[in-house]
């Protein structure tokens, strides 16, 4: 898919999740989704994405594949920059912290994120890079 296309189905995605408050477009290919604000590493402006996610307790695990392309997603970029987010779900919003795994955390959770979304074992195939993955975990309030 294009990136042109990816950015206005991403746009719609967003628009319809917080006009229902999450009850539609909280679920896409069988999975959950969260809505994730970073912070623009170069413009400073709120960026706002839907991923798709797994949980691990209290914690969101991300996957950066960015449909295999050979850089990482703005979004990841925006994190690694500033790991400060915002996490958006059907339950509701919070100010969280990002960071990615570690390569045995990775391997680990690579391996989930391939049994809930096949799709990802494609992306891989596609990149040198290798996609990484990205633990958020809430901000204490």
């Amino acid at each position: 898919m294009r990136v042109g296309l990816v950015k206005r189905l991403s746009s719609l995605h967003r628009v319809v999740f917080r006009i229902t408050g999450g009850r539609v477009g909280r679920r896409l290919v069988d999975n959950d989704i969260l809505l994730l604000t970073t912070t623009g590493r170069s413009s400073g402006r709120k960026h706002t994405v839907p991923l798709l996610y797994l949980r691990d307790g209290d914690r969101y695990v991300l996957i950066a594949s960015y449909g295999g392309r050979p850089e990482p997603p703005d979004w990841y970029k925006n994190l690694v920059a500033d790991p400060a987010v915002i996490i958006e779900t059907s339950e509701g919003k919070w100010t969280a912290i990002a960071r990615t795994a570690a390569p045995e955390e990775r391997d680990h959770w690579w391996q989930q994120a391939v049994a809930a979304y096949p799709g990802y074992a494609e992306y891989q195939t596609r990149t040198d890079r290798i996609i990484p993955v990205v633990f958020v975990e809430r901000h204490p309030s």
